[in-house]
Formats: C-alpha cells, structure tokens, sequence
C-alpha cells in the first residue's frame, strides 16, 4: 500500500507565497517522478509543475519564474515553493507520483501512478 500525503495550502493575499509538501509512503521501492497538478474550479486539471527522480524540473508557463519544485529522495518527499502569488493560482493542488512498490520489483518496473488528497491554495484580497 502506498499513500501521497500532502500539506502546506492556505490562504494567502496576491503576491504572497506559500510551500506545499507532498510525501509517499508506505510499500515503496522507488519513486519516479513527482508532479504537481492544480484543479481549480470549473477547470480542466492542469500540470503545474514536474521533476523526475535525477532532478530535472519542468514548469507549465503560468508558474515559470514564480514556482520552484524540488524533492528530497532519501524523504521520498516533493516540494512546490510558490512565490507571487495571483488569485488564479487558486484551487486544489494534487500530488502525483509515479512509484515502483516492492511487490512491483522484478515484474512490473513501470510501477504506477498514485495521487494524493490535494491541499487547498487560495489567492485572495
């Protein structure tokens, strides 16, 4: 069994900042990479941020400059530091991940894509 658990959403005015948190447990081999999604309102979901297992990062356009991901693996852990914020950042922000569990190991290498409860961020005067 694996879990995503995420923290650090709030309520914030625009221009603030904020750091969200996002950790996997449980029967884990190795995590792959880790995503970011936001699922605001009336919205279709939409990638935010990403960073696989070597570090490498990718931004959507809307968080380029103002987002940071980063993780610490040893933690199994992702970050999203958000600076700047704007109301349209609103919304919830889900975890996902692409993780081997134990039980994967030797037969299922790709593991699967697990996802959190979200956390909710809003942006607001």
């Amino acid at each position: 069994q694996v879990q995503l658990v995420e923290s650090g959403g709030g309520s914030v005015g625009p221009g603030g900042s904020l750091r969200l948190s996002c950790t996997a447990s449980g029967n884990i081999f190795t995590v792959n990479y880790m995503n970011w999604f936001r699922q605001a309102p009336g919205k279709q979901r939409e990638l935010v941020a990403a960073i696989t297992s070597d570090h490498s990062p990718h931004y959507a356009d809307s968080a380029k400059g103002r987002f940071t991901i980063s993780r610490d693996n040893a933690k199994n852990t992702a970050y999203l530091q958000m600076n700047g914020l704007k109301p349209e950042d609103t919304g919830v922000y889900l975890c996902n991940a692409r993780i081997v569990t134990n039980d994967d190991v030797g037969s299922r290498w790709a593991g699967d894509d697990y996802w959190g409860q979200g956390t909710q961020v809003t942006v607001s005067s």
